[in-house]
């Protein structure tokens, strides 16, 4: 696996990404670490609530609110593992082109050293 698809997240030693691909990894991974970690939120939110209000609370709109912030909680949940799939496609992409663009290079090194030879 490539450096691109490791993203550790707001680790500051990481290189600043050169390439526009690289960089909209690099949003995209943060992103959905801060989807993530509104999932994270929402989730203990619900738990405390569901907790905290009486059983016997939890009907009517009370239930309904209950209800829609879990539904609202598995619907940013699913956002960020969506991006987790879009940002290994865009990692998986940054380094086909990386491998490209190393060939192509040696490529026309070869290339410029044969023309070298014939004059």
């Amino acid at each position: 696996m490539s450096n691109h698809s490791a993203h550790s997240g707001g680790n500051a030693k990481e290189p600043v990404p050169t390439t526009p691909l690289a960089q909209a990894l690099a949003q995209n991974e943060d992103v959905k670490d801060k989807v993530g970690a509104v999932a994270d939120d929402l989730l203990i939110i619900n738990t405390v609530l569901k907790q905290e209000i009486p059983e016997q609370v939890q009907t009517g709109e009370v239930a309904q609110a209950l209800e829609k912030h879990e539904a609202l909680e598995n619907q940013v949940q699913q956002c960020a593992d969506e991006l987790q799939v879009v940002n290994q496609v865009l990692a998986d992409e940054i380094d086909e082109r990386e491998k490209l663009e190393r060939a192509l290079a040696a490529s026309q090194a070869a290339l410029a050293e044969q023309q070298a030879g014939k004059k």
